[in-house]
């Protein structure tokens, strides 16, 4: 097909793409709040098609110019259509256009995927990064390390890469310089900084089907390999296929074919252990769990009508607005018996057995927790397709929300009286050998008093009797190395999350928000990468933060300690009572709060 048929074609598939993004309807004058916000998020879908469909024609005529017979075949233009429909809006915008075959490369690998005899599908090529000078240097230092470098590609043009598919070597470059930074290295010379990072790498590209926990197989696979992840993007399609691409570093040949045999291997030995045909169970189920209880003979026994004390009738809960929702279930305030609740419901069409298993711990441990820094079970409905977990309504909403939409801002004494609240209530989870494993600032609510509370227990687990744990949960900015790792773990992991989510508390900003999350997990255990401390920081709270994220888990303190801490804190800063008197700004928000009826 010629350039200017395969524009003609791009123009159909501009129609339909803005007949999408439209809804198939004409816009109408916006009536409501909703139709507003219904008709910004028609315009950003467009947006996003536009620039699918800018990507797409590039792509498409580099790819056409190139001569490759796959361009020529009959039909490959609405072919290559489909395959940036099948991914996320997000790929578009990462891929790059100027290595247009490697647009081939993933759209092969898919289509090898939905064989499972070559699942997992995967490629592997050499790629180069080049050096991206420090913006602190001079205009002398940049010439200098210029000619360097151009020096070094003409000696070196015969060994030259060609660059990582989505070419985020700024995203490299970042975390080298927030490492090398938070170490107290020198940013002026950039001749180490250039040689480091110009330097042979490897990608690697996966496509198998998308399941819970394939992060961490092909992550754990790569490290069985003795490969260091510098950059990781992962996309899922809209019918149930990933692409997970890696740059790594660390084998010890630029040249391919080993590699390929060695990934091949140990893909082997992953088959032949099962890991890839199911999800791994890193933890104890419920059925296993052997949970003490007194005898007969040394407790009252208690009459009972063989109902469950904490088990809901739907029909008596009353649903109001809905809060929030996520890929398997939404979040409404409501009603039970007159009470302000949360209500937390399953989709019906998520629900499986994997499903039901986390819905059964979670309401196996909510039930058995009771501590005023804890969020407070009500019942649960445990009759499909009618799942749902009930808890105390929390007016204040989230710290997350808090310091990140409404731009609050915690205040020393007020900072510590959260802290603390955090403390307490998980020290009293850990006392009865409860890991929360998703400690961060969401999953932190607030009541009208501003008391704050843990909440959400959708992974924690009661620890295994072994006394470690293995797995890869929670969420990557807050997580603690050894989880990340898919290592042994205990308790002191959550302590790891706290040291995280009070860096958080006192910035007011997203741990390595400069990073993807991915990016800064791999930051966290090759680079030792950590938040770093604002130097206007009570030296005794700093002091703390550095206690709480220490690589070694040994290291860090129980929450015993940390409360310990906090309270010698607290007294030198005056707050009275462990922080209860909650400073103007925050009284203020919760004033707002209830005049907006929440």
């Amino acid at each position: 097909m010629a350039v200017e048929e395969a524009a003609e074609s791009c123009g159909s598939h501009a129609a339909a793409a803005a007949a999408a993004a439209s809804g198939g309807r004409a816009a109408g004058p916006a009536t409501s709040s909703s139709s507003a916000a219904a008709a910004a998020q028609a315009r950003k879908q467009q947006q996003q098609h536009r620039h699918k469909l800018e990507v797409y024609t590039e792509v498409l005529r580099r790819l056409h110019e190139s001569g490759l017979p796959e361009a020529r075949a009959p039909g490959f233009d609405d072919e290559l259509w489909n395959h940036f429909n099948r991914l996320p809006a997000r790929y578009a915008m990462d891929v790059n256009v100027e290595r247009a075959e490697d647009v081939l490369t993933h759209r092969r690998l898919l289509e090898q995927a939905k064989d499972p005899a070559q699942r997992p599908a995967f490629a592997v090529r050499a790629v180069q990064v080049s050096p991206i000078l420090d913006g602190n240097q001079t205009d002398a230092d940049s010439n200098t390390a210029g000619e360097e470098v151009a020096s070094r590609l003409l000696n070196r043009q015969q060994s030259i890469h060609p660059p990582p598919a989505f070419g985020s070597s700024t995203n490299l470059e970042a975390l080298a310089l927030e490492v090398s930074k938070s170490q107290g290295q020198d940013h002026d010379s950039t001749s180490d900084n250039g040689r480091s990072l110009y330097r042979p790498m490897h990608e690697i590209t996966f496509s198998t089907i998308d399941k819970p926990k394939l992060l961490s197989e092909l992550t754990s696979l790569l490290g069985e390999l003795g490969l260091n992840i510098q950059e990781a993007h992962a996309f899922s399609t809209n019918d149930g296929y990933s692409l997970d691409v890696f740059v790594v570093v660390g084998w010890h040949d630029e040249e391919t074919e080993d590699l390929v045999e060695a990934v091949q291997r140990e893909i082997g030995r992953i088959e032949e252990t099962q890991a890839w045909s199911s999800s791994h169970s890193w933890s104890t189920p419920v059925e296993n769990m052997q949970v003490a209880e007194n005898s007969a003979a040394d407790r009252v026994e208690i009459p009972t009508d063989g109902a469950s004390e904490w088990e809901i009738d739907v029909k008596l809960l009353k649903f109001g607005n809905k809060v929030a929702s996520g890929s398997y279930g939404d979040l409404y305030r409501g009603t039970y018996c007159s009470q302000d609740v949360a209500i937390k419901v399953l989709k019906p069409e998520r629900i499986n057995a994997d499903m039901q298993r986390e819905f059964a711990q979670e309401v196996y441990i909510m039930r058995k927790v009771r501590h005023k820094n804890v969020v407070q079970f009500i019942g649960a409905c445990t009759k499909p397709p009618n799942l749902c977990i009930v808890t105390e309504y929390m007016s204040g909403g989230s710290v997350y929300d808090y310091l990140h939409k409404h731009k609050g801002v915690f205040k020393l004494p007020t900072l510590i009286g959260v802290a603390m609240d955090v403390s307490k209530g998980m020290s009293y989870l850990h006392q009865n050998n409860i890991i929360h494993r998703d400690l961060k600032t969401a999953n932190l609510l607030m009541d009208e008093n501003g008391t704050v509370k843990v909440a959400d227990f959708g992974v924690a687990r009661v620890k295994a009797q072994s006394g470690v744990m293995t797995a890869e949960t929670g969420t990557y900015r807050w997580m603690a190395p050894e989880v990340i790792e898919h290592k042994p773990y205990d308790h002191k992991a959550d302590v790891f999350s706290f040291g995280i989510l009070m860096w958080e508390l006192l910035t007011g900003k997203i741990p390595y928000e400069y990073l993807t999350p991915l990016q800064a997990a791999v930051g966290v255990v090759q680079k030792g990468l950590r938040p770093t401390i604002p130097k206007h920081a009570h030296a005794k709270l700093s002091e703390l933060l550095q206690k709480c994220w220490q690589q070694d888990p040994a290291q860090r303190p129980d929450f015993s300690e940390i409360l310990e801490t906090l309270q010698r804190i607290a007294e030198e800063v005056g707050d009275e009572h462990e922080g209860k008197h909650k400073d103007k700004i925050l009284g203020g928000f919760f004033s707002a709060l209830r005049g907006r009826g929440h």
